[in-house]
């Protein structure tokens, strides 16, 4: 790295070389993390089709294949349904306001990249390595519900504009529940980093992960992040039965994909940083072979896929609630649990430092 950098203002003096080898690195960072996301977009739904199949005891996309592979039967799907999109025709109401009409779906799309910037995807490798790390996450997400109320509004169709208030309404409700969960996390581990949080999970085994004394906290993070995706069973904005097909009904071709896919990246970020907060990022369930064999990367990995197949396990198993049984949920359940246990920890930190280092607690305060 550092010999690229000397190249770099060898060859473009001394004034210019140092910003331009930044920018370059910045953009094959940023590059390297978009590229696998939207892969890993495109076969989430691949999967999502699959398992649910699975569970309905039906067998799911089988058809489109590589190269006309027999056993590779389906994999070629997302590809297909990529492709497709990207040809149809983006129509846009008569009575719509064209610009903000336009504008909604990167509105939507944007935070959900921009999130990425601060996740470590091992202790060396993050985009940028920032002390306000969860902060800029939390305020990143809550930025794409603008895009859904300006799609709601923009549309000029009733069941739009119904869909996009409901779920302004559930992404801030359930923001706060999650905020509020955070706030545990950051009570324990004395960082907003979130590199710093993996690293106050290590200790030797999964006991010392946050999802042991945190537990409560992990449940309310996990089902507040499936309602502010607005998956199912918290999936009332789009809810087909009753407004068609919520804030993009009126979206056709590209512009409703690109609402897919900041749906899916925002599930696939929700799974991310639960692993990594709650679940010990990248450090192994033991700290001994063979578990320390495989990559810190791989488990991190493994704990985004289990978090992420929770997500789909919802949408084959739960009915979809009621709204206001949602909005009970989120207002009368979960914020008064988080502001519960938030004190219980504000006690427990208040101990004396010789109450802190005995078992258990010193397994989780260092």
């Amino acid at each position: 790295m550092e010999y690229m950098q000397q190249l770099f203002g060898d060859f473009f003096g001394s004034e210019w070389g140092p910003a331009l080898f930044v920018l370059t690195k910045n953009t094959l960072l940023i590059i390297a993390i978009i590229l696998p996301l939207m892969l890993a977009v495109a076969y989430l739904t691949f999967a999502e089709r699959k398992i649910i199949a699975f569970m309905q005891m039906r067998v799911g996309p089988n058809r489109v294949t590589f190269f006309g592979i027999p056993w590779l039967g389906g994999w070629a799907q997302p590809i297909a349904d990529a492709v497709k999109a990207v040809m149809k025709e983006i129509l846009i109401p008569s009575g719509a306001n064209k610009s903000l009409f336009v504008l909604a779906p990167v509105l939507t799309f944007a935070p959900a990249l921009a999130a990425w910037a601060v996740v470590p995807f091992s202790p060396e490798v993050v985009l940028a390595d920032i002390n306000a790390g969860l902060l800029y996450i939390l305020a990143m997400t809550s930025m794409g519900v603008y895009g859904v109320i300006i799609a709601g509004w923009a549309s000029n169709s009733k069941y739009a504009f119904l869909g996009a208030m409901r779920s302004a309404a559930q992404v801030v409700s359930y923001e706060l529940a999650m905020g509020f969960a955070l706030v545990c996390v950051l009570m324990m581990s004395q960082s907003l980093n979130l590199g710093d949080i993996v690293k106050g999970q290590q200790g030797g085994s999964f006991v010392n992960w946050y999802l042991i004394p945190l537990f409560p906290m992990f449940l309310v993070y996990f089902i507040s992040g499936v309602a502010e995706t607005n998956r199912a069973p918290f999936d009332v904005a789009e809810g087909e039965s009753e407004i068609v097909a919520g804030f993009h009904v009126e979206y056709s071709g590209m512009a409703f994909t690109v609402f897919f896919l900041a749906e899916y990246s925002n599930m696939i970020l929700v799974a991310t940083l639960a692993s990594l907060i709650f679940l010990g990022g990248w450090l192994p369930p033991v700290d001994i072979a063979p578990f320390t064999m495989v990559s810190g990367f791989i488990w991190l990995l493994l704990k985004i896929a289990f978090l992420l197949f929770c997500f789909l396990w919802f949408r084959a198993t739960f009915p979809r609630y009621r709204y206001d049984q949602i909005m009970r949920l989120g207002w009368k359940v979960f914020i008064p649990i988080t502001l519960v246990w938030i004190l219980l920890l504000g006690l427990v930190m208040q101990l004396p430092l010789s109450f802190r280092n005995a078992f258990p607690l010193n397994l989780w305060f260092h």
